[in-house]
């Protein structure tokens, strides 16, 4: 069947991408088709696949099944874990003590993150930005990449999590920033703040669905399953200005691809295309 899909003029270098998305529990995953959509469009040789692969099991993966790719996406619960595997680490990713990133050079593997501009062009790419007060939900990975891609951008950074050990690396993320901290169970008045972004999973934030009123503030949803959560349709419900995870996804897969293939892609028109392609497979 002829593909959909306008295919960019040819003229770059054909590349071949061995690669694949690693995490536990995968099956849930868009990043295959995200992955692929862009390597049809772009005219770029590729496999994607996605591979089970639970947490202390990385680098059995990598020496092993894995030991024939070359671009590896990575999630929940590998991103701190690859670290420990990888023969080099970027500064981001080391700042923010998470990867998402695997790309092999010279039988090397390199890690980053580009859960940071991945969030900073999601973000913009909805005419939005982190520049006033900032409420981040969960303490976790992706949250000190929320914080980072704030750090010296933001008037200031609220951080509610249940994990007091977690505010040290969170700091670390955030060199500039002024940074407090709340407990779980605090009351929140979400209209003290200008951007809202969840980074739990699941519905774990919809415990605070009750505390949403009327509000003008945006709120970042990180995930894209479930579609849409809890706190997103109250938010939108509320007055509130809402952004969902999958424009998180995308923006993060665009920055990898760039990585993979080792040269720039028209963002805006590869969004677009993406966007349309996940929001059929939500539906």
């Amino acid at each position: 069947m002829e593909s959909r899909i306008h295919k960019e003029p040819k003229g770059w270098c054909i590349q071949v991408i061995a690669g694949g998305v690693l995490g536990s529990p995968i099956s849930h995953s868009l990043s295959p088709l995200l992955h692929k959509t862009m390597y049809e469009y772009l005219g770029i040789g590729a496999t994607y696949s996605a591979f089970e692969v639970h947490s202390g099991q990385l680098q059995h993966f990598l020496d092993n099944e894995g030991s024939s790719l070359n671009s590896i996406s990575l999630t929940m619960p590998l991103k701190e874990e690859a670290l420990l595997v990888a023969d080099s680490v970027s500064d981001i990713a080391r700042k923010i003590q998470s990867g998402n990133t695997l790309s092999k050079r010279d039988g090397l593997w390199n890690l980053t993150s580009t859960d940071v501009e991945g969030f900073s062009h999601a973000l913009n790419s909805h005419g939005q930005d982190a520049r006033g007060q900032v409420l981040v939900i969960g303490a976790g990975a992706t949250a000190r990449a929320v914080v980072a891609a704030c750090d010296g951008v933001s008037q200031g950074v609220t951080v509610i999590h249940r994990n007091p050990a977690r505010e040290l690396a969170i700091r670390n993320s955030g060199f500039s920033l002024v940074i407090d901290f709340i407990e779980w169970d605090a009351s929140i008045d979400f209209n003290e703040f200008d951007l809202i972004v969840n980074t739990t999973p699941g519905e774990t934030a919809s415990i605070f669905v009750d505390q949403v009123s009327k509000t003008s503030s945006t709120f970042f949803e990180v995930l894209y399953n479930p579609w849409p959560t809890t706190m997103l349709s109250k938010w939108r419900n509320s007055g509130g200005y809402g952004i969902d995870g999958l424009d998180l996804l995308i923006h993060q897969a665009i920055s990898q691809v760039e990585i993979f293939a080792s040269r720039s892609v028209d963002r805006i028109q590869v969004a677009k295309i993406l966007r349309a392609v996940g929001e059929k497979a939500l539906a």
